[in-house]
């Protein structure tokens, strides 16, 4: 195997634009998939690299009446399955080699919830929270005219993702209606519902994590009432996920966000925590519980340990620390690749970000759909659909991990890198 499918770093076509900790973590996955599989070097090449991307200078007046300038990406891994898909992110550390790994476990994500889609991912390279509202209209607007070239309904759809919202989305959604001189709602999803958008879109996220979990658990025998859960990440994922378990009646003993941490060995009361986060910006000093150092939140004992935070939360250095049975990654790329191998070591199953995450997707899919059809989906619907398919994609994961005698994570990747290298070589390649 040649240097360039084994780092996906290297070779013809691989210049230091990927290059970042993320894409190495999403190539090494991609390699031990590959070497599973025993996949076709050239079908090998073919997925190591990003089809397509496109980077962009973005001059925006600031309300003070300075011109800033803002770099704007957006990486398509793959042109084959159909339209790329993937989420739109606002963060100081967003970069060609971050949007290359996301986009890369996008396209693995699609496939393995029978999504029509190749992957993508894109961002602006900013401090969201440094910006003012209407600071925050002009980058998106810009963003998406100078994207104009490959995205569309049919090409590359975007969608929220972290620091972004609904409100991007309108923006994101009249800004290329206007250029295209009608309404084109298919062409972004997350909208608001007023606008196209589909219900329970923004809780999609957390509430597939929680689908995931439930049917995990159960394959398990371990009722998910009786299971304590630590939850790192307060922001949209993590606080829909802590509320449908708080619901389900599982003990949630920890949460985190940005600012700090608290737990409780008795259960935190989530709705409380939520209505003192609204009133005071933070967890911290939550008045019921315990504070606690942010990293700590992720050694503390307990069943269940969601990640539904930032990527590499979990790494070589803490990996050894941490107490509990089960790792739920309702993040994007939680845990690094030598992490895995110790907490493999030790026997902690972990339910993959590629499977656990991908209720955003599937619930985008069926808005995308929606604005195809002009047929609004229910909010009974969305749910019971987004169950049905989390549920029926576990199940294949396990069993195809069962097959090959290997980790639920290269299971599912190995299932997800099949379907997709299966579709290339069925278009072959041009010319």
């Amino acid at each position: 195997m040649s240097a360039a499918r084994t780092l996906g770093l290297d070779g013809p076509g691989a210049g230091l634009e990927w290059r970042s900790d993320l894409y190495r973590t999403a190539c090494a996955q991609l390699n031990l998939a590959a070497e599973t599989l025993g996949l076709d070097p050239d079908e090998h090449t073919r997925l190591i690299e990003p089809r397509r991307s496109l980077v962009v200078n973005l001059p925006v007046r600031m309300d003070s009446g300075e011109l800033a300038n803002f770099t704007g990406y957006r990486v398509q891994h793959t042109l084959t399955m159909g339209p790329t898909k993937g989420g739109l992110r606002y963060a100081p550390d967003v970069s060609l080699g971050h949007c290359a790994a996301l986009a890369m476990w996008m396209t693995w994500k699609c496939a393995l919830l029978g999504l029509p889609y190749g992957g993508a991912k894109g961002g602006v390279r900013c401090d969201p929270r440094a910006l003012s509202a209407d600071e925050m209209e002009r980058v998106t607007r810009r963003y998406v005219a100078e994207m104009a070239p490959i995205i569309g309904p049919n090409e590359d759809i975007p969608a929220p993702d972290m620091g972004t919202g609904e409100r991007e989305m309108a923006w994101f959604y009249d800004t290329y209606s206007q250029a295209a001189g009608h309404a084109v709602p298919a062409c972004v999803t997350g909208k608001p519902v007023a606008l196209g958008g589909i219900p329970g879109r923004r809780q999609a996220t957390g509430l597939g994590a929680v689908f995931v979990l439930e049917a995990a658990l159960e394959r398990l025998g371990r009722p998910l009432a009786d299971q304590r859960f630590a939850i790192q990440g307060f922001g949209n994922v993590g606080a829909v996920a802590a509320g449908e378990l708080h619901a389900r009646g599982a003990r949630v003993i920890a949460l985190s966000d940005v600012t700090g941490a608290i737990a409780d060995e008795r259960g935190l009361d989530v709705a409380a925590v939520v209505r003192w986060r609204g009133e005071h910006g933070t967890v911290a000093g939550f008045p019921e519980a315990e504070t606690i150092d942010r990293d700590a939140l992720l050694e503390l004992p307990c069943d269940v340990l969601v990640p539904a935070a930032l990527e590499h939360q979990i790494s070589a250095d803490n990996a050894a620390r941490l107490r509990c049975r089960l790792v739920a990654e309702a993040a994007n790329g939680p845990t690094t690749t030598a992490a895995d191998e110790i907490l493999a070591d030790r026997g902690i199953t972990v339910l993959p970000d590629v499977l656990t995450s991908g209720g955003g997707v599937t619930v985008s899919y069926f808005e995308w759909v929606q604005g195809h059809q002009k047929y609004n989906w229910t909010r009974a619907e969305v749910r019971g659909r987004l169950r049905s398919q989390m549920r029926e994609a576990l199940e294949e994961v396990v069993t195809t991990s069962e097959q090959l005698g290997v980790s639920l994570r290269t299971g599912a990747l190995s299932l997800a890198v099949r379907r997709v290298a299966e579709a290339a070589r069925l278009r072959a390649v041009y010319p």
